[in-house]
């Protein structure tokens, strides 16, 4: 899996089409899409048209996609994954995430009522990864893993059937650093994703949010990207790379796009790191939170830790120094 791909959330169709492409005439070689962004339609185009030109091949693309809430029932997991195949236009995966650890009733795509939310004993977890895992098998995907979950539930997955997940995608920058998580991941060979890497500062107007810290405005970011003659977006890229973590941001933009790309070539110093290790705060901008008002589930039983306050919960974490990436994982 290649260490830095292109995430696909909140892009339109034309928007996404435009980025996909010129993402890999850039470079890039990792996708990342999911069914309930509605957009994989989109990027299949772009993809498609890749091909054709002959700018890539197929084997030399990495694309990942995710089983949404509605399909967690092991008899709707492969359908789920055939539809999303139609769509991009793909005979195969590289990977298929789970892309929550929340189930809800079968065609609902997002939520209106308590009701559409199932609660945790309705669909296990554990029944849905049962399917997942017959999937590489069918060579329909390649890899399986699972998106937002815990290490706890990591585990819960890896007792049922004796097999961890490939990858757990999961927000993570420097205001959610989780090293009890990226160690925790390490030792069962589970593979980390991070998105959100710079901030998620455009889910705000989606999930009524009003954000407090923008992390790209951070002084310490601002001043490192200063000194290394970086965009903030660069230094924050690095970062996650540095931690031998995948990273995937999104951008519509084709500076911005070429800006990531780039990104790989910063190296940090001891001194950026540690900078930017004291920055965590714990802080989720995406926590699930639209899954609890009426239901079954709470920030505690989703993330499997108390919904304490940022400040708190950052005293029960503490930076584990990691040697710098400069391999695709």
């Amino acid at each position: 899996m290649p260490a830095l791909g292109l995430g696909t959330w909140k892009s339109s169709d034309d928007d996404v089409e435009r980025a996909v492409r010129e993402a890999l005439e850039v470079g890039y070689r990792h996708i990342d899409c999911a069914s309930i962004y509605g957009n994989e339609a989109a990027v299949g185009r772009a993809l498609g048209a890749a091909f054709r030109a002959g700018d890539v091949s197929r084997d030399q693309v990495w694309i990942t996609t995710k089983l949404w809430n509605d399909s967690h029932d092991p008899e709707h997991v492969r359908p789920a994954l055939e539809r999303s195949l139609g769509d991009l236009g793909l005979d195969y995966l590289d990977l298929y995430l789970m892309h929550w650890p929340i189930a809800m009733k079968h065609g609902i795509r997002r939520p209106t009522s308590p009701s559409d939310i199932l609660p945790p004993e309705a669909i296990p977890i554990e029944s849905t990864w049962d399917a997942m895992t017959a999937l590489p098998a069918t060579g329909l995907s390649r890899a399986v893993g699972v998106s937002n979950f815990s290490l706890a539930k990591i585990h819960r997955l890896h007792a049922s059937l004796g097999r961890a997940p490939a990858v757990n995608q999961v927000e993570m920058h420097p205001l959610l650093q989780q090293p009890r998580l990226v160690e925790g991941c390490r030792v069962l060979g589970v593979a980390l994703t991070a998105y959100s890497p710079l901030g998620s500062r455009d889910s705000a107007p989606i999930f009524g949010r009003r954000d407090d810290v923008i992390l790209l405005e951070h002084p310490t970011v601002l001043d490192i990207a200063q000194r290394h003659g970086a965009t903030p977006a660069q230094v924050l890229i690095a970062w996650s790379l540095a931690r031998q973590i995948a990273v995937i941001p999104k951008s519509t933009h084709s500076e911005r796009i070429r800006e990531n790309f780039a990104a790989q070539s910063l190296v940090l110093t001891d001194d950026d790191r540690i900078a930017l290790g004291w920055l965590d705060r714990h802080h989720r901008y995406i926590d699930g939170n639209g899954f609890f008002k009426g239901t079954a589930h709470t920030y505690e039983s989703l993330w499997d830790e108390p919904a304490t306050t940022a400040f708190e919960r950052r005293d029960t974490e503490r930076l584990i120094p990691l040697p710098p990436l400069r391999d695709p994982v």
